[in-house]
């Protein structure tokens, strides 16, 4: 259907009726004057000057002028009715991509892959089964980065996911400045409900900020955090130049998840990854409540073209309708 959104700009419309009525007419024209003994045969020459094309530019004038009204009132086309499910639920996905993630002790489909590659295959499904939920995505090594803000936008969160690479921010791990980011972000909506997921594959060894002391403040702020362990059993190639991930720090990631409310998990391959976030996915269910949204388009260039349009008629066909400065 059309609707209007400033509807109040047709109050308007007398608005030429009663300039015409009310203000004081304009200065008559001071014009040559031709003397004649009789008017007799001018008589047929002034009425039909007078009557042709004069009530039609006045009603072409009034067609430009509710055209011109109706653009102000600014006509928009409403789409059918769409339902959208929102859950009000925040949700944050921490990954770590610091040197020891590529160690390639992941069997994946039936080949052996790194642990990163592993994470974005898996991760990326798990998003995408988000709907009603808003996800974000920091990327973690040395530094914390925000790579995605929360959004309803769940494809462009697993596509940069898929983008992301070993390395970028730094070798080394630092988890506490990855939960104090998530922190940050989740008191911008103080409103909503806040969820970490945190993978990881190391102990924090870089950051300025204590991962125990990060997770005591996401616990007063609300924030739960659920920990992911990531690395294989062993067995990787003998020309992988990491070692095998065993400085993985299972007590300090139960810890950070016991004291924010979540649960710690650990991740061996790609199978017991999956069945983590299907677990996650029961756990903090993505859809709650449903919304409705209709798609609107403007509509106001018709009637302010069809305006303009009629507009230039008048001004070469009816130059007697407006004023002398116009028409000089």
């Amino acid at each position: 259907m059309i609707a209007f959104e400033w509807p109040w700009a047709l109050a308007l419309l007398p608005l030429p009726v009663l300039a015409r009525r009310w203000l004081p007419p304009a200065p008559a024209r001071v014009e040559a004057a031709l003397r004649v003994p009789s008017l007799v045969d001018f008589i047929d020459v002034r009425t039909s000057e007078a009557g042709h094309g004069r009530g039609r530019g006045w009603w072409l004038a009034a067609l430009a002028w509710l055209a011109l009204l109706l653009a102000a009132a600014r006509p928009e086309w409403e789409g059918p009715l769409t339902q959208l499910p929102v859950s009000g639920r925040d949700l944050m996905l921490a990954v770590d991509i610091s040197g020891s993630m590529q160690i390639r002790d992941f069997d994946f489909g039936g080949r052996r892959v790194d642990r990163l590659t592993a994470t974005k295959a898996v991760g990326a499904e798990f998003i995408k089964r988000r709907q009603g939920d808003r996800v974000g995505l920091i990327l973690f090594g040395r530094q914390a980065y925000l790579q995605a803000p929360l959004t309803f936008d769940l494809d462009t969160v697993a596509r940069l996911l898929a983008e992301a690479q070993v390395g970028f921010a730094g070798q080394e791990t630092a988890i506490g400045d990855a939960i104090g980011l998530a922190l940050k972000r989740a008191r911008e909506n103080p409103g909503s409900r806040s969820v970490v997921i945190l993978l990881t594959d190391g102990a924090n060894t870089a950051g300025v900020i204590d991962p125990q002391k990060a997770a005591q403040l996401a616990a007063a702020g609300g924030l739960r955090i659920y920990t992911i362990g990531i690395g294989g059993r062993g067995g990787g190639s003998l020309f992988d130049l990491l070692p095998r991930g065993s400085d993985l720090d299972e007590p300090a990631l139960r810890s950070i998840a016991a004291t924010t409310g979540g649960q710690y998990f650990r991740a061996h391959d790609s199978e017991e990854l999956e069945h983590i976030y299907g677990v996650l996915d029961r756990l903090e269910p993505a859809e709650q409540d449903v919304a409705g949204f209709r798609p609107q388009r403007a509509l106001f260039m018709w009637p302010l073209g069809a305006s303009l349009a009629i507009s230039l008629v008048l001004l070469i066909t009816q130059p007697g309708l407006w004023p002398r400065s116009i028409r000089a």
